[in-house]
């Protein structure tokens, strides 16, 4: 008897950023009525619940401990740096969805659009966000593509890639349309057998003010438009459509300032220079690279271990101390994880600051900076409510990089109060679970987040 043949059908993985049955309302009408008629299910949250992190468990269909993404960022210990936000694939150590279909079908070929870690992927068709970073200090709009000649193609077409709108106080819905337009023309021209496409409209707002409708309304019906254009194209297309999301974005209100508390136990090193003082992580005892709810702590010498963990246990708002040994239960523990991870009780999320004065904050505190600050700065979506005559100053400070002077874009507050919105703990209310939807039977029960790469692959195939 031969054996069976697997047949790949054109496929779709629309992730909405942020999409839970929190915000899924009168506002998200297509949304609402879209899921009301497909099978649905709910993801439970993985720990970290973050971007990277779950990107890549939903890929390889493995646990953070085994593809080596603890998160959005971590403490390199050779270079005694905290490298965050990477886009290199090779950081992710397990084989990807698409490779394994590519040895069952040479033909088969797959479109990355937006997703996390998509430079020097296997992937045959790729954008992502990547600016241009000029001498004279200057930070240009653009973006990164594979096959290189598409990302000029797409610039020239739609214009270039609206880099501020993506990410920063001035964020909106333009970098999800450009996304969305360049999707539909990545598959117009290359008809990818899988395509992978990020909308990341949602994650502003949500972390801004939270789940609150009358805040919300304008956000969620801007990410209904786009997701139903999408998918009434892919269905025209006889393209199956899965619909998902990472994580939910739940109410915060309490800050942790867990490096202040380290430093005030002597365990964290600042390095002065002019008036600034900057995070030292080679020289420290411990130090967190906080990212949303998760804090993972990085010790000098394991010898402390046990004294941080004690000190951490004892700080309001933290749910759970995990050493290494009992990060295994949450499928966590890699070389890259912290010694300790701290998760954050509901409502409360973790900054990175470390100064005990703000005029002591080094200048890219108040940049939009994602990769010079060790760790997650959500501040970054607001502008400065203290600093007077605010769009006066940008308009001079623009003016200023138009003529080719030095400046600096320092209109980032200081304020962790302002955030109303977080993730990456382990959410007990399923409002804030992320989604599942697809075109094939799925259970009644949640699913794992390690479970998604299955019925991704379930979706994608059958069998003659």
């Amino acid at each position: 008897m031969k054996g069976k043949k697997t047949i790949f059908h054109k496929t779709v993985v629309i992730n909405v950023v942020g999409l839970s049955q929190s915000v899924i309302s009168e506002d998200t009408p297509f949304i609402k009525q879209y899921l009301e008629k497909r099978s649905f299910t709910l993801i439970e949250p993985m720990l970290p619940g973050v971007t990277t992190s779950v990107q890549s468990t939903y890929l390889t269909g493995k646990w953070p401990k085994q593809h080596g993404i603890v998160g959005n960022g971590w403490y390199d210990k050779t270079d005694a740096e905290v490298k965050f936000w990477k886009q290199s694939n090779h950081l992710v150590l397990a084989e990807k969805i698409w490779e394994r279909a590519k040895k069952l079908h040479p033909n088969f070929t797959c479109s990355k659009m937006f997703w996390w870690y998509n430079m020097y992927s296997s992937v045959d068709y790729s954008v992502t966000p990547r600016p241009q970073y000029h001498a004279d200090g200057v930070k240009a709009p653009d973006c990164y593509s594979n096959p290189p000649e598409l990302r000029e193609e797409l610039q020239k077409k739609f214009g270039p890639f609206p880099l501020f709108h993506f990410w920063g106080p001035n964020t909106n819905i333009r970098s999800t349309k450009w996304i969305k337009d360049a999707t539909l023309y990545v598959d117009q021209k290359y008809n990818p057998t899988l395509a992978l496409v990020y909308l990341p409209h949602l994650d502003y707002g949500l972390q801004k003010f939270g789940p609150n409708h009358s805040k919300m309304k304008r956000d969620l019906r801007e990410i209904d438009a786009v997701v139903k254009e999408l998918v009434e194209y892919y269905e025209h297309q006889k393209t199956k459509v899965i619909l998902l999301s990472e994580y939910g974005i739940a109410p915060v209100n309490k800050p942790i300032h867990i490096n202040r508390i380290l430093r005030e136990h002597q365990l964290l090193t600042v390095r002065k220079e002019r008036w600034y003082e900057h995070l030292d992580p080679g020289a420290s005892d411990a130090f967190s690279v906080s990212d949303h709810q998760i804090s993972h702590i990085y010790c000098k010498d394991l010898s402390i271990v046990n004294q941080v963990k004690q000190i951490a246990k004892q700080i309001p708002g933290v749910a759970f101390v995990l050493d290494k040994k009992e990060q295994k239960t949450y499928h966590i523990d890699h070389e890259r994880s912290g010694d300790l991870v701290l998760v954050a009780e509901e409502g409360y999320w973790f900054t990175y600051y470390y100064w005990f004065h703000d005029e002591y904050a080094p200048d890219y505190a108040r940049l939009v900076e994602i990769h010079r600050k060790p760790g997650y700065d959500p501040c970054e979506l607001f502008l400065d409510p203290k600093k007077k005559f605010l769009k006066l100053r940008i308009l001079f400070t623009l003016l200023k990089k138009k003529l080719g002077f030095r400046y600096l874009m320092d209109v980032i507050p200081l304020e962790a109060g302002l955030v109303k919105g977080s993730h990456g703990g382990i959410s007990q209310d399923p409002n804030f679970f992320p989604i599942f939807s697809a075109e094939i039977p799925l259970p009644k029960k949640n699913i794992s987040a390690i479970k998604v790469y299955d019925f991704l692959w379930e979706q994608m195939t059958s069998q003659i």
